[in-house]
């Protein structure tokens, strides 16, 4: 019988450097003969990549904070089953960019939709499934904000149009966040240059993960 995959997310305010770190563990991984999959939500697949166009739409500023919640579970929902779930059955290691926690601190939090609500209705959506291991990028918002904007050549989605205080809520709700779960989330100051974030987040993955093969 097939061992089941390792389930590990990115989390992070925006302009964190998620991407970039994703594919720099991919690529560790890849030299450790370890086959993984790389995804994302919202999105990772064609249902879910539609619901992402709705919710990032810059002209959907109206949105309500509960419309925005439901449409993150849905695409949630539907990315589990079609490609999540079927990957770690496969014994893939499944790199993910944000998960249920992103949904925990934007609309739980920042939003004020209140994180165990959004918590159940995110329960609903996954079925329980939650990552084995789980690293947070922590940046200053405004850092990170300026990253975004020297990258982003003018192209800016809905979240980033929010305000500085919104993203520092978002950075106070990680650290909520953060602390329900201490064994499977490992903050990472991801302030510092990519190469120093990439050294840590290896040293976690050779203690928790690859002592294993």
């Amino acid at each position: 019988m097939k061992r089941e995959g390792f389930f590990i997310t990115l989390e992070g305010g925006d302009g964190s450097g998620k991407t970039t770190v994703l594919g720099r563990v991919a690529a560790y991984l890849q030299n450790h003969s370890m086959p993984y999959l790389i995804t994302r939500e919202p999105g990772g697949i064609e249902i879910a990549e539609k619901i992402r166009s709705i919710i990032l739409d810059p002209a959907h500023t109206v949105m309500d904070a509960r419309t925005e919640a439901l449409l993150y579970a849905a695409a949630r929902s539907q990315h589990l089953a079609e490609v999540v779930e079927p990957a770690l059955q496969e014994g893939l290691t499944v790199l993910c960019d944000r998960f249920v926690d992103s949904s925990l601190v934007y609309q739980g939090y920042a939003r004020g939709l209140g994180i165990e609500k959004v918590r159940e209705i995110n329960q609903f959506a996954t079925g329980g499934r939650m990552p084995d291991l789980t690293f947070y990028l922590d940046i200053d918002p405004e850092v990170g904000l300026s990253r975004i904007a020297a990258n982003r050549n003018g192209d800016m989605d809905r979240l980033d149009l929010e305000s500085l205080d919104f993203h520092q809520k978002v950075r106070a709700g990680y650290q909520l966040v953060n602390d329900t779960d201490p064994q499977r989330i490992v903050v990472i100051d991801a302030g510092r240059p990519v190469h120093m974030v990439e050294q840590d987040i290896v040293r976690v993955l050779k203690d928790r993960i690859l002592k294993d093969f």
